[in-house]
């Protein structure tokens, strides 16, 4: 049992199979999580099989109060106070701040596709692919995330944490692949029948491979993607190089005419579901 349960935790989409610092101090703060309250079970359930086989004619608690102050309102604040601390220490690694980019990428979220735009050191875009990410390995990847018609979420679980892509809204994630192996990507956000579908494989190389992966793939995409792209590309387009955690908003993004201000957060509206 103790081997199937182990076998679970692997796999090309598995968050307990970090291939990246981001999914590493994700999986710490779950693993910090899950032996925590395991070893809070274990202490209740001894004390529950005490109360139980302690025996009829003993007498009672000498002082229950201290067991009602320690266990109900000393340990829980300890507890949630130290998880807190945790998670706050592995901020950093989980956002990439503070880091150099070594590379941009534009990820366009579509009905039910994945577009991807990779940009060069001066901005200009490279190469395209639909539903396949190459990222080189070990160096840190700035995605740049939106949609042209409803609400995605881009999700690389052995990589890092989830980030909505919502039309009108560019988000911003950082992440870095060090692993080996399969890694898949998956739209983490219901966005009709075909989200099911909505997924994407990761290639990690080495920088030469990822070079002339890219060289492969500068014509673009077919005609109908970029047609529906068009608005979510132009938006991209507007915005300059930014902060990690920054997001900025655009105008409507259905509005190919619409003023982009980079440095401006202007409320898009309710996009649909």
């Amino acid at each position: 049992m103790a081997l199937l349960a182990a076998a679970g935790c692997a796999g090309p989409q598995s968050t307990l199979d970090p291939a990246g610092p981001a999914a590493e101090a994700i999986a710490g703060i779950w693993w910090a999580m899950f032996w925590g309250a395991l070893a809070v079970w274990l202490m209740v359930m001894g004390l529950v099989s005490w109360a139980l086989f302690r025996g009829r004619n003993t007498r009672a608690l000498a002082k229950p109060q201290r067991l009602i102050v320690g266990g109900g309102l000393v340990l829980p604040p300890m507890l949630l106070a130290g998880l807190l601390v945790y998670g706050s220490v592995s901020s950093a690694r989980i956002t990439g701040l503070g880091q150099q980019v070594d590379q941009r990428v534009d990820v366009v979220a579509g009905r039910w596709r994945w577009h991807f735009r990779y940009r060069d050191a001066d901005g200009g875009v490279v190469a395209e692919s639909l539903d396949v990410l190459s990222m080189p390995r070990g160096r840190m990847v700035e995605f740049r995330i939106t949609s042209a018609d409803v609400i995605h979420s881009f999700w690389i679980p052995r990589l890092g944490g989830k980030v909505d892509a919502i039309p009108g809204r560019v988000n911003r994630l950082r992440l870095r692949a060090d692993g080996e192996g399969r890694i898949r990507g998956q739209c983490a956000e219901y966005c009709g029948t075909g989200h099911a579908r909505m997924a994407f494989e990761v290639l990690v190389q080495d920088d030469a491979g990822h070079q002339a992966w890219l060289a492969q793939r500068a014509g673009g995409v077919p005609a109908a993607v970029a047609a529906a792209d068009a608005a979510a590309v132009e938006a991209l387009d507007a915005l300059g190089p930014g902060d990690a955690v920054r997001v900025d908003t655009v105008d409507d993004a259905v509005d190919a005419d619409a003023d982009v201000d980079a440095d401006a957060d202007v409320d898009g509206g309710e996009a649909p579901r």
